[in-house]
């Protein structure tokens, strides 16, 4: 789950945006090191990115892509929780991940596509 989201000037730096967001939110916001796609900034260093907590098991991750657009993706925030039930890129699995895999689909993928969207209509309301 992820989308593309246009935001006004007045919110074009990760600061800005999540100082609007703490004030405007009740979700847990923080500005953190991407350790979940790994995607470096134009120095060589790790990028950072917002992350929105709305429970231990669903968040989303906010970054920017140009001036103005802000990608959002559903993460799980846990880093061991992520590591079992998170988006899973790897060529092979083994039988853990697997099952993790299975009992994503079939128990949580409704209540994190939820999350995720309510996580996207506020970040729409308050930056767009």
């Amino acid at each position: 789950m992820e989308n593309l989201i246009e935001i006004k000037n007045d919110y074009n730096s990760l600061d800005k945006l999540l100082d609007r967001l703490e004030k405007n939110t009740t979700y847990q916001c923080s500005k953190t090191y991407d350790i979940w796609e790994h995607r470096t900034d134009a120095n060589g260093q790790m990028a950072q990115c917002i992350v929105i907590k709305k429970s231990n098991m669903n968040a989303a991750k906010v970054f920017f892509v140009n001036e103005n657009t802000v990608k959002v993706n559903h993460i799980i925030p846990n880093k061991v929780m992520h590591a079992y039930f998170g988006k899973n890129v790897k060529a092979y699995r083994n039988i853990i991940e697997i099952a993790a895999g299975a009992i994503k689909n079939a128990v949580l993928a409704a209540p994190q596509k939820k999350a995720f969207e309510e996580i996207e209509k506020k970040l729409i309301r308050l930056a767009s």
